[in-house]
C-alpha cells in the first residue's frame, strides 16, 4: 500500500513535470501556474497553513495579473489561499466566526436579487468577487490565526505596508525638493493611487498602534513603524484616511481590557488631521470650484440618485458603471453605491454587513476583538468618503479581523485569561471548597 502511494506520487509528479516542460515554451503564464501549483503542494505538506501564510505577501498587491485577465493579484492570491484554507483549516468555527459568516452570506442573499434582475456578466462576476473579498479573507484569516500563525501573518501582510510607505515619504520628499508639495502618486513597482496609499497604510498604522500582546512584537518596532505609517498617511494627502485613522486610534485608545496601554500623545496628530480636513473641505467650498473633489463628490450623489430612482427595489446591478447605460463613475460613498447597484433590498443586507459585524468584532473578548473591530469601522469611515468595494480595502480589514478572531479562538481553546482576568486572579483566592488541590489547606490530624 505504501510503495502504491508513492508511485503514484512519483508518477503525477513526472506528468506535472512534463506539462511545466511542454508549456514554459509555449504560454508562460500556464507555465508559472503550474510551477505554483507544484511548490504550493510541497509546502502544504510541510505545513497545512504555508500557502496561505505566504499569499500575506501578495494580499495588497493591486496589480493586474496580465494575460488578458482583469484581476488584481491580491485578489489572485486570495481566491487561491480561500480555498486552502477550507479544505485545511481548522475545524469547528468559533461562534463569531460563524455569525460573520452568516451575516456575509445575508447580504449576498439580498444582493442575489439585483443578478437575477439584471444578467450581465459583470454584475454576475462582482456578486462572486464581493463575497470573496468579506468571506474568503475572514476564512483565510480565520484559518492563519486559529493555527497559530497570527503573528506572522500580520507581520507577512504589513512588511510590503513598510515598503509602501518608505516609498510615499522618499517620493514626497522628492517633490517637496522641487517646490511640490501635492498628494503621492507612486508608479514604482506598480501604479498606486493616493487613496489606495492612505488606506493601506491607514490600517497598518491602527495595527501599530494597538500592538496587542499577542502579537509578540517589539514595542520600539511598532512604535517606529506606527509613526512611519501615519507621516505616510499624511503625505498621500488622502482624507478619508485621515479621518479613518482618527477614528480608529480613538477607539483603541479608549477601549479598555487590551492589556496595554497606549500614548496619549497620538492625539496630536489626531488632531492635526482633523484640523486639516475640515479646513481643505471648507476652502474648497468657499473656492465656488465646480470640478474640486468636493463639488465633483455632490454631483455624483445627486447622479447616484437619479441611477437609484430607475429601480428603486433591486437597483440597476452591480459595476453599473461599467455598462454605458448610466453614468461613467462609481459612486463614492458605500450607501449609494449599493443602493443604486442593489436597490433598497441589498443596502439592508449593506446595512446588516456593517452593523451586525461590528457587533460581532465588538463582542469578540477585548484584547483580541478591538484591532478587528477597529480596522473594520475605519474601513466604513473611509467608504462614507470615497468608493467602498476596492479590492484591497475591504478584503485587508476583513483578512485582519480574521486572524483576529481565530486568535481568539485559539486563546479560549488553550485556556489563556483575558488580561482584564488575570489581573483579577492575581489577587484573589478561591474559597477552599472551590479551589484546586494545590490552594486547599492541609490538616494534620493529631491522634489522641
Amino acid at each position: 500500500m505504501r510503495i502504491g502511494a508513492w508511485t503514484t506520487t512519483a508518477l503525477a509528479a513526472v506528468a506535472v513535470l512534463a506539462a511545466i516542460g511542454w508549456a514554459l515554451p509555449a504560454d508562460r503564464i500556464v507555465a508559472v501556474a503550474l510551477v505554483s501549483l507544484v511548490v504550493a503542494v510541497g509546502a502544504s505538506l510541510l505545513d497545512p497553513m504555508a500557502v496561505p501564510l505566504l499569499s500575506m505577501l501578495g494580499m495588497i498587491v493591486v496589480q493586474r495579473v496580465g494575460g488578458g485577465v482583469s484581476l488584481s493579484l491580491s485578489d489572485f492570491v486570495l481566491f487561491g489561499a480561500t480555498w486552502v484554507a477550507l479544505a485545511l483549516g481548522p475545524r469547528p468555527f468559533s461562534r463569531p466566526m460563524r455569525a460573520l459568516l452568516w451575516i456575509s452570506a445575508f447580504y449576498q442573499l439580498t444582493t442575489l436579487f439585483t443578478v437575477i434582475a439584471n444578467p450581465y456578466t459583470a454584475n454576475v462576476v462582482e456578486w462572486c468577487h464581493a463575497w470573496m473579498l468579506v468571506a474568503g479573507a475572514l476564512v483565510v484569516g480565520w484559518a492563519l490565526g486559529r493555527s497559530g500563525h497570527a503573528s506572522a501573518a500580520l507581520a507577512l501582510l504589513l512588511a510590503p505596508c513598510a515598503a509602501i510607505a518608505v516609498g510615499t515619504l522618499f517620493t514626497w520628499l522628492t517633490q517637496a525638493a522641487r517646490g511640490d508639495f501635492g498628494a503621492v502618486y507612486l508608479f514604482w513597482p506598480y501604479g498606486m493611487h493616493k487613496n489606495y496609499i492612505g488606506t493601506t497604510l491607514a490600517f497598518a498604522a491602527a495595527v501599530m498602534y494597538a500592538r496587542p500582546p499577542w502579537l509578540r512584537w517589539p514595542r520600539n518596532l511598532t512604535r517606529a513603524l506606527f509613526w512611519l505609517f501615519v507621516l505616510a498617511v499624511a503625505a498621500s494627502q488622502a482624507r478619508q484616511a485621515y479621518v479613518s485613522l482618527a477614528v480608529g486610534l480613538v477607539i483603541l485608545m479608549l477601549r479598555p481590557g487590551q492589556g496595554v496601554r497606549h500614548s496619549r500623545w497620538v492625539l496630536v496628530p489626531i488632531v492635526v488631521a482633523v484640523v486639516f480636513v475640515l479646513t481643505s473641505t471648507h476652502e474648497q467650498v468657499d473656492s465656488g470650484n465646480q470640478f474640486n473633489s468636493t463639488y465633483q463628490r455632490l454631483s455624483w450623489f445627486q447622479d447616484s440618485l437619479t441611477v437609484w430612482r430607475v429601480a428603486p427595489l433591486f437597483g440597476v446591478g452591480l459595476r453599473w458603471w461599467y455598462t454605458g447605460k448610466y453614468f461613467s463613475f462609481q459612486p463614492p460613498n458605500a450607501e449609494l453605491e449599493v443602493l443604486s447597484s442593489t436597490g433598497v433590498v441589498g443596502l439592508t443586507g449593506f446595512v446588516v454587513l456593517a452593523i451586525g459585524g461590528l457587533w460581532v468584532l465588538w463582542k469578540v473578548r477585548a484584547d483580541f476583538g478591538t484591532v478587528a473591530f477597529t480596522v473594520v469601522l475605519m474601513r466604513l469611515v473611509q467608504g462614507q468618503l470615497d468608493l467602498f468595494w476596492v479590492a484591497v480595502s475591504v478584503s485587508v480589514p476583513y483578512l485582519i479581523a480574521g486572524v483576529c478572531v481565530g486568535a481568539a479562538a485559539l486563546a479560549d481553546e488553550r485556556g489563556d485569561l483575558p488580561p482584564s482576568r488575570r489581573a483579577k486572579g492575581r489577587h484573589h483566592v478561591p474559597p477552599p471548597e472551590l479551589a484546586p488541590p494545590s490552594y486547599r489547606p492541609t490538616t494534620t490530624m493529631v491522634s489522641p
